[in-house]
């Protein structure tokens, strides 16, 4: 089942994204699913599943697609979790790095990836993001994967000269990375590390992985941030890059104005945006 955040005119909703359009969950349930995190925070995933054979609202091309999940409790990101990335920034720790983003830092599938005026190093970093569906604290690892709703693609945008001693500043620009296009639930990913990472960059291979290359697996990920904080319904974990980045590029290969930046991952999808650049204050 794949499931959407859309808006459509000025109204937000989420609905199943299916051959021919987008049934609109929200005119089926109310306001329980108002918007994803709603659904899911409320046990409905189950219930929208029933109406994955009704007629279709609208078109794609009538709606404008929104992040995944537009207003989290928390999106924690995984830094340095791939062999090549490690290798590439000269890593060693043994623990997850982790970081945050804050929920305005988000953009839509098919929507504008904004470049900050203030920086000349805005870099892309193709990811593998999971939704959590059943909250808990002290989450063991072998249990991990009961508390996953489902998977999606993320461009974790990095505003490379404002990562100055640590990565929030670099992290938290205005739309700089993109949720999307989709919640592929978890019964169709029996396993999220045997799934192909590709990013493209105006169609050309930029990043080339496998999610098997992970350092840190999703359910030691889970047991570790749920230690020391709580997970909810909706909260986001986004799983680390690949290696290949811009900034390891000799010379450096950063995004810039009218760019098409693409992050397709097996059996999840293909999120898709183009850069923008932001207006200096």
């Amino acid at each position: 089942m794949k499931l959407i955040s859309f808006s459509i005119g000025s109204r937000k909703s989420c609905g199943l994204w299916v051959k021919g359009g987008v049934i609109d969950l929200q005119k089926h349930l109310g306001q329980q699913a108002s918007d994803l995190k709603s659904l899911i925070a409320n046990g409905l995933l189950d219930a929208a599943l029933h109406h994955i054979d009704a007629p279709v609202d609208y078109d794609e091309a009538d709606i404008s697609f929104l992040p995944l999940i537009g207003a989290p409790n928390k999106i924690i990101c995984v830094g340095m979790n791939y062999t090549d990335k490690r290798r590439e920034f000269e890593q060693t720790n043994e623990a997850p790095t982790l970081f945050i983003r804050f929920p305005d830092s988000q953009t839509g599938h098919g929507c504008a990836l904004v470049k900050p005026s203030q920086s000349e190093a805005f870099d892309y970093e193709g990811e593998l993001a999971l939704v959590i569906g059943k909250g808990g604290s002290c989450i063991p690892a072998a249990r991990a994967y009961e508390h996953i709703a489902g998977y999606s693609c993320h461009m974790d945008g990095s505003v490379r000269d404002w990562q100055h001693s640590w990565f929030t500043a670099g992290k938290n620009w205005r739309q700089t990375g993109a949720f999307g296009p989709c919640l592929v639930t978890a019964d169709e990913i029996p396993d999220p590390h045997a799934l192909s990472l590709t990013t493209t960059l105006n169609g050309r291979i930029v990043q080339k992985d496998n999610t098997g290359n992970m350092v840190h697996k999703i359910p030691e990920l889970i047991e570790y941030i749920s230690t020391f904080s709580e997970l909810s319904p909706g909260d986001v974990i986004i799983t680390g890059s690949p290696g290949d980045a811009g900034q390891k590029c000799n010379p450096p290969l950063f995004l810039k104005a009218d760019d098409v930046i693409e992050v397709e991952i097996e059996k999840v999808g293909r999120l898709r945006n183009v850069v923008v650049c932001s207006v200096a204050a």
